[in-house]
């Protein structure tokens, strides 16, 4: 009569045993990484802007950088900030904004009436978005596309010390113009850890100028009053170097 109800006590207990291995294990296992999950990405940007056809004046071409100076056109140090959302593991989109914060500088600028120095500096802002297809581990790849609007400040300073003649009238005036820039990227990040990031990115931009020196969407001239004028305008090609450090955050 015993030995029912003991064989039955046994099969149970073997039953439930993998089931109870099982149960002590679940809460053992890894949780998944950030970029399987929605998240949030800062990313710092260092590196290098380089405008192959449009240097700052006829005789001064190359640019300026720590890494010297290349080309017939212009090129110069780039910093910059984007903010990413990522809310699948294959794609991201975001805003940023990127800025030369030393512009080259001819000092013998002849484009006006009389001699002066003069810089071009470059501010651009606007949204971004990037495709992953390839995603490892440790690395991931990705292209992408960049739209918004590009900032231009010549600025000219008169050579004449201590005080220009009146007819320069300030010292220092700045000439500015905008338009829009779209552009083309693809870069690299290494996963440092799960939320430091660090990374390579190179972009090919276009940026869409007034043809004329003219203000954007009126016929008013955007010239000084002794015929200092926007450097660049109509199509203009920029490329973009870049190093980044980004740090990610669950959504």
């Amino acid at each position: 009569m015993l030995r029912l109800p003991l064989a039955s006590i046994v099969a149970l207990l073997l039953v439930a045993a993998p089931a109870r291995a099982r149960a002590d294990e679940a809460p053992l296992q890894r949780p998944s990484s950030l970029t399987e999950r929605a998240h949030t990405m800062a990313a710092l940007e260092a590196g290098i802007i380089a405008l192959p056809s449009a240097p700052i004046s006829a005789a001064y071409r190359g640019g300026s950088t720590p890494l010297g100076t290349g080309g017939n056109g212009d090129a110069t140090v780039q910093t910059g900030m984007h903010i990413l959302y990522r809310a699948t593991p294959e794609w991201a989109i975001g805003a940023g904004a990127n800025f030369a914060p030393r512009p080259t500088t001819d000092p013998n600028y002849l484009g006006g009436a009389v001699p002066r120095t003069h810089s071009r500096s470059y501010l651009f802002l606007g949204g971004e978005g990037r495709y992953f297809p390839f995603r490892s581990k440790w690395f991931e790849a990705w292209v992408g596309v960049t739209a918004g609007i590009i900032l231009i400040a010549d600025r000219f300073t008169a050579n004449a010390t201590p005080d220009p003649p009146p007819i320069v009238g300030a010292k220092t005036t700045t000439v500015s113009t905008d338009g829009l820039a779209v552009g083309i990227q693809i870069g690299g990040d290494y996963l440092v850890t799960d939320q430091l990031v660090v990374g390579l990115a190179l972009r090919a931009d276009r940026w869409i100028l007034p043809s004329e020196s003219l203000e954007p969407f009126s016929q008013t001239s955007s010239c000084d009053a002794i015929g200092d004028c926007p450097t660049l305008t109509g199509s203009v090609a920029a490329f973009e170097l870049g190093v980044t450090v980004g740090y990610r955050l669950p959504f």
